[in-house]
This record gives C-alpha cells, structure tokens and sequence, in this order.
C-alpha cells in the first residue's frame, strides 16, 4: 500500500481522493431560500442521516476550494434557518447536475434545470415535485470545521414534515428498496444506480449472534476458494449443519462424484468441494454449503 500524510498532499487531491474513496455517497437535494425570498437548489454528496431522536440529517455546502468562497446555499441557511432535503433518483439526475452549475445568486435553479417547485407545509424553500421523498428540515446548526478553502459547513438539521410518493410504500409504509430507483456520488463524473442487480442483500446479524469466522474448521478458513464474503456468511451462522443434511448433500449427485472419484487426491477432492460449496453460498444456501463443506 502506498501511504500518505494529508498535511503533506494538495487540497485538491485530498479532496478528489475522498470523492474516489468515499461512495457511493447519497445526494441531498438542498432547496432554500435568501432573506428575500430568491430560491436556490443544488446537490451536495457530503450528505447523510445522523438519527432519528430528535431527526437529523448533516450535509455540507464546503468552502470553495479554488478561492476559499461560500455557496448560496450555505449563504441562505445562515439567513433562513431551513432547508428541503430532496432525494435523487435516476430519473432526475441530469437535471439534478444541471441544478449544480454555479449560477449567480438570485439564479432559480428550479428554473434552470426544469424542477417543478411545490410549496412546502412547515418551512419556506419549496420541494422539487420530482423527487418521491422530500424532507422539511429546519436548521438546528451550523458548524464550520475551518476557514480554509475546502473546509466543511456541517449544516445540522431536524426533519419536521416528511413527503414519501405512495407508489413507493409498501403495506407497512416502507419504502421499497426494488422501487425507489436512488442514484449515489462516486468519484469525478461518476454515478452509481441503486437499482436491479446492483442491489443485493446482507442479512444483519442482529436477532442472531453468528458463531463467527474464528469458530469455523481450519481448512474451511484456510481455503484458497472461499473468499471473506463466502467466510462471513458461514460465520453468521449460529450452529454446525445436522447430520441428516449432510447425509442428503452427500448423495447429491455432483458432490458424490466429487467424492467417489479415484483418481484424484484427498486434496483435489477437497478443493472440489470447496468449488460447489462457493456456488451454494453465491445462492444463498448457506447450510447446504457448509454440510458440503464439512464431509
């Protein structure tokens, strides 16, 4: 690995290497308003949600790194302590990149970009009727973490209204995950879709407490098949498989010709075994490859 000290590298390397390292990061949509009611909206993807009691959401409209200025957006939450959080999808991100161009203050984005502005219920900036969730915040703080070009603005907010498109809900009211369509930040030009395939699903070891990777047979940890993704699900197991599935993967035919085969080596036997047992856990079949593992 190659190391580096950031009191010894460029603002603006450090900058873009937090932009490559750091995704996908998601977008707010920040609309607000000036003292005089203009309206601004523009994206930042130095954005997440920090808790839920009270409701905070944390984004940063940072210091300009070129010339150490301020953007309207961090200008107008000074003076009007609220902000909407509009979500982005895929199928407003053009328009959202559009909404980034550095126009001169007074410039609705709304407008230049072809958002369509609905008025908000507890707070000033409207909402972007495009986005299927929209957050009314209002603005607790605002913590500057420098003076510098490149320094943060932590813009700390607490969500009072949010507006969630019903088509997303599910019979619990939450949202799909296969419907939502998000797009995140990643590095230079570069987007990432939340959507089909480049979805996946992890299940949370939380109702459960996993044996772990250390509790797994040597040769199973050792294995030069199996990567850490096939190690952690098995660690997330809680118990060994039963005798009886392991009597049945015994008998499954590509296992059983892995096993009966004699002209091959305890160690390609195992390997071979190893190799079906990946493609089980690709699955999700977790016990049936750990049975395979274990005969």
């Amino acid at each position: 690995m190659k190391s580096f000290d950031p009191k010894k590298v460029s603002n603006p390397w450090m900058f873009k290497t937090f932009l490559g390292a750091i995704g996908p990061r998601p977008i707010a949509f920040a609309s607000t308003v000036d003292k005089h009611g203009n309206a601004n909206l523009a994206p930042f993807s130095f954005f997440n949600a920090f808790g839920v009691n009270p409701t905070t959401l944390i984004f940063s409209p940072s210091r300009r790194g070129r010339d150490n200025t301020v953007k309207n957006t961090y200008e107008n939450v000074k003076e009007v302590a609220e902000v909407v959080l509009n979500v982005v999808t895929y199928d407003m991100v053009q328009q959202t990149s559009l909404a980034s161009t550095e126009y001169d203050k007074g410039v609705n984005e709304f407008v230049k970009a072809g958002f369509t502005a609905v008025p908000s219920e507890t707070v000033t900036p409207a909402r972007v009727g495009e986005s299927p969730v929209q957050f009314e915040c209002t603005v607790r703080e605002v913590i500057e973490t420098g003076s510098g070009g490149g320094s943060g603005n932590l813009v700390i907010c607490e969500v009072q209204k949010l507006h969630i498109r019903e088509n997303l809900l599910d019979a619990e009211n939450m949202i799909d995950q296969t419907k939502i369509d998000l797009v995140g930040r990643m590095g230079g030009n570069y987007y990432v879709r939340a959507h089909g395939k480049a979805l996946f699903e992890v299940e949370k070891p939380l109702q459960k407490e996993g044996m772990g990777i250390d509790q797994l047979p040597a040769h199973i940890r050792a294995s030069n098949i199996l990567t850490g993704n096939h190690l952690g699900k098995l660690g997330n197991t809680e118990t060994l498989p039963d005798i009886s599935l392991m009597e049945e993967m015994q008998k499954e035919p590509a296992v059983a010709d892995i096993l009966l085969k004699k002209n091959i080596s305890d160690n390609e036997k195992q390997e071979g075994l190893h190799h079906y047992a990946a493609a089980l856990l690709d699955k999700g079949e977790v016990m049936k490859a750990f049975a395979v593992l274990l005969l």
